[in-house]
């Protein structure tokens, strides 16, 4: 007996109502990164595991897939490993081609990455970024950019979100001021669970990670200030007065937010102090999105890196850049059913027909349709009318043209609208009207 058929756990198959979903948000990105001047790059799905191995921390260390050299000369060969995200490949492309590339670099990329992750609601072993970054400039003007991105992508898809904005400066001040600047990436990496498993359990944590209870203790009213944007600065300021990384921290962060008013930005924007971006690469500010209406993780994150591409040797470029989860949001999308009713339709037109002769006549019809643009099917049999309807309707085709004797001798169709059942006999050039309209 035949083994049943199946796919790896953690990926899926995406069939045409899928597709047409999931390229709906592709397009929508794609189409708000244009407008601030990125440009599309791809790099390959796999890089030599070098590239990847401890730029993610130790947890990343360990999701990441590797692939077995084979080959007569698979024991020279270095080892590669699956992509785990888009940014660190982002940062060896930029060092590979800096010849070619002109600064400030704008680029974006919609691809397929993996993880050796459980996986759960939201998060699966293979997943799309939609990833924009700009290299090559230390302006805040960047983050500013990324975060009108944010606001406008997540207006054209009708979902309310949630700004987090932290900065990992502020992260390594707390750190230095609580008497454990050697943990701050201890600190990270637990706080950075806190929505996940709870204040007792990140305790319990940073305490494994070698915190003294003091030093646990005295970063508890650090995570809990509370107030506005301006008052939570204010009284920053005053926690961290004894640490010029944290009041650098700071001071970006008061810079950023006055851009953001000064713009008019409408998003709705948090400082959350909470916020720690698991990544190791992340240098100044960090930002995660969430959706108000659905109980899911962040569907965006990304931040700024001081100095990603000098682990390839190019020192000094500093970058920022935000993903957008396209599998997160599509999940999204359909708890809340905002994906557009006409989505899985492409096709305007479908021919169906009583004959062979009226097949033929049919074609010459529809290449006629193509040339001026609009998207034609026919039919490929004359089979039963029935049997071709039901074919329109599956589809969801709007419009079907029958041909048949009497239409053919009349040099028209029978156009039908699939919605209301209304027909009408029509020649070419009022076909194309009614369909281009």
């Amino acid at each position: 007996m035949a083994q049943k058929p199946s796919i790896p756990k953690g990926t899926r198959d995406f069939g045409q109502v899928e597709m047409a979903r999931r390229n709906y948000i592709f397009d929508t990105i794609r189409g708000v990164f244009a407008l601030y001047g990125f440009q599309q790059i791809e790099t390959p799905a796999m890089e030599n595991l070098s590239t990847l191995m401890g730029k993610y921390g130790e947890e990343g260390d360990k999701l990441l897939f590797r692939i077995q050299n084979s080959g007569e000369k698979a024991a020279l060969a270095p080892e590669k490993g699956l992509r785990y995200d888009l940014t660190v490949p982002f940062a060896r492309y930029v060092v590979q081609h800096r010849e070619e590339i002109s600064f400030p670099f704008k680029r974006f990329q919609i691809q397929p990455v993996w993880r050796a992750d459980r996986p759960q609601k939201g998060r699966y072993r293979e997943f799309y970024q939609c990833d924009v970054d700009v290299i090559g400039s230390d302006s805040l003007v960047g983050e500013l950019e990324l975060i009108q991105i944010v606001e406008e992508v997540y207006r054209r898809l009708g979902i309310n979100v949630c700004l987090h904005i932290n900065n990992r400066k502020v992260l390594a001040g707390i750190a230095e001021v609580i008497g454990a600047p050697d943990k701050m990436i201890d600190i990270t990496v637990a706080i950075d669970k806190l929505d996940k498993i709870g204040v007792d359990a990140v305790n319990a944590e940073l305490q494994e990670r070698g915190l003294s209870v003091e030093a646990v203790n005295a970063l508890q009213p650090i995570l809990n200030l509370s107030g506005t944007t301006a008052e939570k600065l204010v009284a920053l300021r005053d926690v961290l007065a004894s640490s010029p990384t944290g009041l650098k921290g700071v001071e970006e962060l008061e810079t950023l937010f006055g851009l953001i008013e000064n713009t008019g930005v409408t998003l709705n924007i948090e400082l959350d102090l909470c916020l720690a971006r698991g990544l190791n690469y992340y240098t100044g500010a960090i930002f995660e999105v969430k959706a108000l209406d659905a109980q899911i993780g962040s569907i965006t994150g990304g931040g700024r890196y001081d100095n990603l591409t000098g682990i390839f040797g190019m020192p000094d470029v500093s970058g920022v850049g935000i993903s957008f989860g396209a599998d997160r949001i599509y999940d999204v999308l359909t708890e809340l059913n905002l994906f557009p009713a006409a989505l899985q339709s492409t096709t305007q037109v479908l021919f169906t027909t009583f004959g062979q002769d009226e097949l033929r006549y049919a074609l010459g019809w529809a290449k006629l349709l193509r040339d001026k643009g609009i998207a034609v099917e026919v039919y490929p049999e004359p089979t039963k009318m029935k049997k071709q309807m039901g074919y329109a309707d599956a589809k969801q085709i709007p419009f079907v043209a029958i041909v048949g004797g009497d239409e053919m001798a009349q040099q028209k169709v029978m156009l039908k609208n699939m919605a209301s059942g209304e027909q009408q006999l029509v020649a070419i050039d009022e076909l194309v009207g009614q369909l281009k309209a």
